[in-house]
């Protein structure tokens, strides 16, 4: 039971159709997102050819699940074996809910902890700079005023509402309230939540629905967000768009859309925002999720205690 060779190639199985089946259960049932699906799928994959032709997964003993997590702990990142674990438990619990087998070998399995870094985050002046970017392109002619709105209405919804890439791409035009100054949301797990839409974002909304609306109207299409001739945006398309503005601002262009959200709830909690009101506006499932933030909060304090206080 060697691990193989090519982690990152899905090889086939004799056991395809079971492992169609449970990454049909996690987008149709758990509405995990898509990317979460590949990477589960792909964890079950590689663990089958681990296993080998002749060997049923349906038996496997705590033993056996262990030796392939230390196996792969010694070629993997800890996040990346946490994720593979996390797919393996999601698949025999699955199979277990079906009767297919009668104990999820990966349940107890005690892994190595995770680090968490501190998370990324934009100052006030830096998210200024990146904000007000759309509208100096346009003023220079480099932007037509539909696609310096369209960029500006994504950079606030970003940085305004702290929402995921994903939630800002699936948002439709009934999704927003303007009389409510509100965003209803869909989320992780498909959870829906109600995010507050600022004056600013809102501002930029109105602009983009003005001048992109009627296209995205005769495409049929009913997302919040278009391009000028009416398309839908993608994920990918938005986060190289971010590069683009980060770069002309003079910021880093290694930051990810994660890093504006990260920048929302930093600010939040600087201005002394409850913890638990950003968990909600977050749409983390638990709170530990959103005390990341308060180390960086702590860590600004500790700085400015240092370098101010004659005691320090």
């Amino acid at each position: 039971m060697a691990l193989p060779a090519n982690e990152e190639a899905d090889t086939p199985s004799p056991l395809a159709p079971e492992v169609a089946a449970f990454a049909s259960h996690l987008a149709a049932e758990r509405g995990l997102s898509p990317y979460t699906v590949r990477n589960y799928r792909h964890a079950v994959a590689s663990f089958l050819q681990w296993l080998g032709p002749g060997a049923d997964w349906r038996d496997l003993r705590p033993g056996q699940a262990r030796s392939y997590a230390i196996g792969l702990s010694q070629r993997l990142s800890r996040r990346t074996l946490h994720n593979r674990v996390a797919g393996l438990r999601a698949f025999y619990r699955y199979q277990r809910e079906r009767g297919a087998v009668r104990s999820n070998p990966f349940e107890g399995l005690t892994l190595p902890k995770l680090e968490r870094p501190l998370p990324v985050f934009l100052t006030r002046a830096q998210i200024e700079a990146l904000l007000h970017q759309p509208q100096r392109e346009a003023e220079s002619g480099a932007l037509e005023p539909p696609a310096a709105w369209r960029d500006r209405a994504l950079l606030e919804l970003l940085y305004g509402a702290g929402l995921r890439v994903s939630e800002l791409v699936g948002a439709r035009q009934d999704d927003w309230r303007p009389a409510e100054e509100t965003l209803r949301v869909t989320g992780k797990g498909r959870k829906e939540r109600i995010v507050p839409v600022g004056r600013h974002a809102a501002a930029a909304l109105r602009q983009h629905r003005h001048l992109c609306g009627a296209a995205a109207s005769a495409r049929g299409n009913p997302h919040l967000l278009v391009h000028p001739d009416g398309r839908p945006l993608s994920v990918r398309w938005v986060q190289l768009r971010l590069k683009h503005h980060l770069a002309r601002a003079g910021l880093p262009r290694d930051l990810s859309p994660h890093k504006i959200r990260h920048s929302f709830a930093t600010h939040l909690l600087d201005e002394g925002a409850d913890l638990r009101t950003v968990q909600e506006l977050l749409g983390h499932a638990s709170l530990s999720t959103t005390q990341v933030y308060t180390h960086t909060s702590v860590a600004r304090l500790q700085q400015a205690y240092r370098q101010a206080h004659p005691r320090a």
